[in-house]
């Protein structure tokens, strides 16, 4: 893999990840360390491999260390600071976020409770968002623990 390659991913991931709140440098740290062939690597290395400020690197794997996405690892006759992928971090980023689902639900549902005719615009409204937010509240965690057990499957024959 070229490093222009690995860049131009990191990039693309950095973007995208911004767009779902994540700072764009995060977003391209942990494309970076998703698609390096080394095991964990140190904040310089991130530093000089995206181009970004040892300060923005510090910064920044605090957020996704913080998010269950990243991890300090320590190395064995290093001072440095090494950082890797967190196993599992896509499910419990995904449950975590749930939570949300269910403020929302309850948010929706509390403002179901000021409209008086349900019937009204307003009442099919927050009845619809009930609905769904209790549907994803529901469906969500069924998904993730098949994915998890689906996972661990393959990874027990691989």
């Amino acid at each position: 893999m070229r490093m222009n390659e690995v860049l131009r991913f990191s990039e693309d991931l950095g973007v995208i990840m911004e767009r779902a709140g994540i700072p764009r440098i995060a977003g391209k740290i942990f494309g970076l360390l998703l698609v390096s062939p080394e095991p964990y690597l140190a904040a310089e290395e991130i530093s000089e491999r995206i181009k970004a400020s040892r300060a923005s690197v510090s910064t920044m794997t605090r957020t996704l260390i913080q998010s269950g996405l990243v991890e300090k690892v320590g190395v064995t006759g290093e001072r440095r600071n090494f950082f890797r992928i967190k196993s599992g971090a896509t499910a419990d980023l995904v449950r975590r976020r749930l939570a949300l689902v269910s403020e929302f639900r309850r948010t929706f549902e509390d403002g179901l409770t000021l409209v008086k005719d349900h019937a009204s615009p307003a009442g099919q409204r927050l009845r619809e968002l009930v609905e769904f937010y209790t549907f994803f509240e529901r469906e969500f965690p069924l998904l993730i623990d098949r994915f998890t057990s689906r996972s661990m499957k393959t990874r027990k024959r691989g």
